[in-house]
């Protein structure tokens, strides 16, 4: 398993992104996860439902499984928000996990910057942005700058700048090296 992060201010165009990469990677053969970091309080089930209703009613794990396919919502309550190691350790085995989020972590990471957010770029203070997608040239940038609409280079740069999931957990808890 092989680990790349897309790291973005809000509005970039982050998941629209993602929404074009990952068929052109699972075409490509890949087995491909994703891994989504929220700001806040969210749902996957709907009020009414059975898991809601168990959640609800003070359940602090529910699985709901079908013969298509399965979830696990897991109540963090008053305790810690669970770490990106912690998350990235639950995946089931596949070739390519795509971190959306988590941009202060030191995992590698491609940018997604759009101009109109107007908010600066992320690349030239994190060591760990392996590739920029843009919609702006950045000449002075010392990683590859790809245009936003490019789904087959910016495929390219993060089958390059993905790296093997034991060396990110490992960084990820403060062993091992970083940039």
């Amino acid at each position: 398993m092989r680990v790349i992060g897309f790291a973005g201010w809000s509005g970039a165009g982050k998941t629209t992104l993602l929404r074009r990469l990952i068929p052109a990677l699972t075409g490509q053969g890949l087995r491909v996860a994703t891994l989504k970091h929220a700001h806040h309080a969210f749902d996957v089930d709907q009020p009414g439902k059975d898991s809601y209703v168990h959640r609800e009613a003070g359940a602090s794990e529910v699985i709901v499984s079908s013969s298509r396919r399965w979830v696990q919502i897991h109540e963090v309550g008053e305790g810690p928000e669970a770490t990106l190691p912690e998350l990235l350790a639950r995946l089931t085995p596949c070739d390519l996990v795509l971190v959306e989020g988590f941009k202060r972590e030191a995992h590698p990471k491609l940018e997604v910057f759009r101009a109109a957010n107007g908010r600066p770029p992320l690349h030239p203070e994190d060591p760990r942005i392996v590739a920029v997608a843009s919609d702006r040239p950045f000449p002075e940038a010392r990683v590859p700058v790809l245009p936003l609409d490019d789904v087959a280079a910016i495929a390219a740069a993060v089958r390059a700048g993905a790296e093997p999931l034991g060396l990110v957990i490992d960084r990820l808890n403060g062993h091992g090296a970083t940039l």
